[in-house]
């Protein structure tokens, strides 16, 4: 039961100032993603913050450790950890190991049952932006994970989605709908120069990359196949 104290002895810092380095980053992280929609926080915000009084180099890990596992013990939310997507044209040789891992970010994510967070925790209000997110994402998967952004409003105008549409009823802004999931780290844009000039093209990022939500998007997209070939079988 030592083995604290001794991991706190190296940082010159007692366990009553650990703890409320610890609550701050918590708070932080819970105000932050509330007040941001849900943005990932940089793991570089999270840094700045336990160095504002402190200078020891390995003390950031240590409380960012502990916050992630008191978020999941007491608070039932996952700490997830992200790494930066680079765009596909991107040329990665440029970039130093320093500017990877300044490229960690955090989201967190209910453990809360599906069917227990939709009941009892979810917002309605929100659930507008899920299904736009979820359309979105979809497309953008099955065209290869990258698609161009004239393509991109082509199928969402199939479906009443027109970019220009600054009032629809459940979205408001359909372009700032989709700008927003480009700050959630859902989908990145990359302005790519050709012989007809710059395409911009949009590319599925870290969130959309990770498990949860890739296997979810998966698991929609075949929802939806099996409810189209239902209904041609039906027509049959």
């Amino acid at each position: 039961m030592s083995q604290p104290v001794d991991d706190l002895s190296q940082f010159d810092i007692s366990k009553e100032e650990k703890d409320k380095l610890v609550a701050e980053v918590i708070r932080y992280v819970l105000f932050k993603t509330h007040h941001n929609s849900g943005c990932p926080i940089k793991r570089e915000e999270l840094t700045q913050l336990l160095t504002k009084n402190y200078r020891q180099r390995n003390l950031p890990t240590l409380v960012i450790n502990e916050a992630i596992q008191k978020l999941s013990t007491i608070f039932g939310y996952e700490m997830r950890e992200l790494q930066r997507s680079r765009p596909s044209s991107t040329n990665q040789g440029r970039f130093s190991q320093q500017s990877v891992a300044e490229a960690k970010s955090y989201v967190i994510l209910s453990k809360l049952p599906s069917d227990v967070y939709k009941k009892y925790v979810e917002d309605d209000r929100t659930a507008p932006l899920t299904g736009f997110t979820f359309v979105v994402l979809s497309v953008v998967h099955i065209s290869g994970g990258k698609t161009t952004e004239e393509d991109l409003w082509r199928h969402l105008r199939r479906m009443g989605l027109d970019e220009k549409n600054e009032s629809h009823p459940a979205l408001g802004n359909i372009k700032q709908a989709l700008e927003t999931l480009v700050q959630q780290r859902y989908l990145q844009k990359d302005k790519v120069s050709g012989p007809e000039g710059h395409t911009l093209f949009y590319e599925l990022a870290e969130r959309a990359l990770d498990a949860p939500v890739s296997d979810s998007i998966k698991a929609y997209i075949a929802q939806i196949v099996n409810k189209e070939v239902g209904t041609a079988d039906a027509d049959d």
